[in-house]
């Protein structure tokens, strides 16, 4: 059974810095693209950056270019998201997603698995 636990969330000043983990289980990751999501109060999910199996990287949220990294750990089954110069606009549920295969979507219909979420708050 695939599975996928966020953590690494909380609250944090504007301009903090958090790292976001999604561990996985029940599956080998570095045959799976995972892609982060974020749903903020009130508004629409969005996908925000996807990594490939084959290591690569997609961006989709423009709001957090510059700001938001994604890397992935294989041997520890783990997909990281890396957040600095936090605002208070990125204030969401963040959660991670799998699918088998190398193609990076900002869709979180073409993804299989998810996690049940992790709270970031951004405020002073």
């Amino acid at each position: 059974q695939l599975q996928l636990v966020e953590s690494g969330g909380g609250l944090v000043q504007p301009g903090g810095s958090l790292t976001l983990s999604c561990t996985t289980s029940g599956f080998t990751l570095e045959h799976y693209t995972v892609g982060w999501f974020r749903q903020a109060p009130g508004k629409e999910s969005e996908g925000v950056l996807c990594i490939s199996s084959l290591g690569g990287s997609t961006n989709y949220a423009d709001s957090v270019e510059d700001r938001f990294t994604i890397s992935r750990d294989n041997a520890k089954n783990t997909v990281y998201l890396q957040m600095s110069s936090l605002k208070p606009e990125d204030t969401a549920i963040y959660y991670c997603a799998a699918v088998g295969g190398w193609y990076c979507s900002g869709d979180g219909g073409n993804y299989d698995s998810w996690g049940q979420g992790t709270q970031v708050t951004v405020s002073s």
